[in-house]
């Protein structure tokens, strides 16, 4: 081939490796089997790889595709960052913004930010990824994201806001069926809610409390939200954020002095992102709104105007 080739070919690759086939990634994308077929032929020769292995399953990845995925994945972030941005041009408040959060800050803190938001700005749009992974604002997987461990690229303006308390939480009823711990040892007897794959970061995040490790736990799942249902639902006893736990007075705490943690609160963007309208007015509003939303004094989290 004497050019470049085309997104759409890097768009089809990506989709064939997400779908497993090319009849899945045809219905993905709204395009027909034999131009999916043609896009991944039309790559391969531009790349000299072989891409694809045919079996009864369905297409299997080469070496050569799982290395070149990465590099397809940034284009097609970028691609979408910069539609975002160019549907923002301009003074006026308008176009798309791209939020990423955990899963309980997304689910439980932003949607009342998110409404008051909408409210001010009906021509401003919202997509928001719920993830506990860390996005990459360099990369253009968001343009704002609010984040639990402390950003360390330059190129990223941040602002801390204040730690979120963690505490052990059981629904009153629970407590009144099977009793309170007295101490961290006594919840070898309880039905205790944590996580099922133990990550470097939970590790790190849980060596002042080595009671609460995998074995301990009744109910094993890695959705956060999965874990606070439970809770809420009485299944057991779980670790909740202290401002969540202030809105349900069903919630009790228990084992305050044994089990008493913080998790840093940091919202960023990328420092280019400073003069866009949109951007700045959603970053601003998400550093006030969570502000108040963490505030455990505060049970309704009400939300001012911004």
């Amino acid at each position: 081939m004497n050019t470049d080739p085309s997104w759409d070919l890097y768009r089809s690759f990506l989709a064939v490796l997400d779908e497993g086939s090319l009849s899945g990634a045809a219905r993905l994308l709204g395009l027909t089997q034999p131009t999916i077929a043609r896009h991944i032929d039309a790559l391969e020769a531009a790349t000299g790889c072989g891409l694809f292995l045919r079996s009864q399953r369905g297409l299997i990845a080469t070496d050569a595709a799982l290395e070149l995925k990465p590099y397809a994945q940034t284009l097609a972030a970028t691609a979408t960052a910069l539609l975002r941005t160019a549907s923002g041009y301009g003074e006026t408040v308008k176009g798309t913004v791209r939020i990423t959060a955990s899963e309980v800050v997304g689910a439980e803190h932003l949607p009342p930010i998110l409404a008051r938001l909408r409210e001010r700005h009906p021509k401003l749009e919202i997509e928001l990824v719920l993830s506990n992974a860390v996005g990459d604002l360099l990369r253009g997987d968001a343009d704002i994201a609010v984040r639990m461990v402390e950003p360390l690229q330059d190129a990223l303006i941040a602002k801390r806001l204040a730690s979120i308390g963690l505490g052990l939480y059981a629904h009153r009823n629970y407590l009144a069926r099977r009793g309170v711990p007295t101490s961290l040892t006594d919840l070898v007897h309880h039905d205790c809610i944590g996580f099922d794959r133990e990550t470097p970061a939970l590790r790190a995040f849980l060596q002042s409390v080595p009671a609460m490790n995998r074995s301990l736990f009744a109910l094993r799942a890695d959705s956060d939200l999965a874990q606070l249902a439970a809770i809420r639902c009485g299944f057991g006893i779980g670790g909740c954020q202290i401002p969540l736990a202030a809105r349900n007075p069903d919630l009790v705490r228990v084992l305050a002095s044994e089990f008493d943690l913080e998790l840093g609160l940091w919202i960023v963007m990328h420092e280019d992102l400073r003069t866009s309208p949109r951007c700045r007015v959603v970053f601003d509003a998400l550093v006030e709104g969570m502000a108040m939303s963490i505030r455990p004094d505060s049970p309704s989290a009400p939300i001012t105007p911004m």
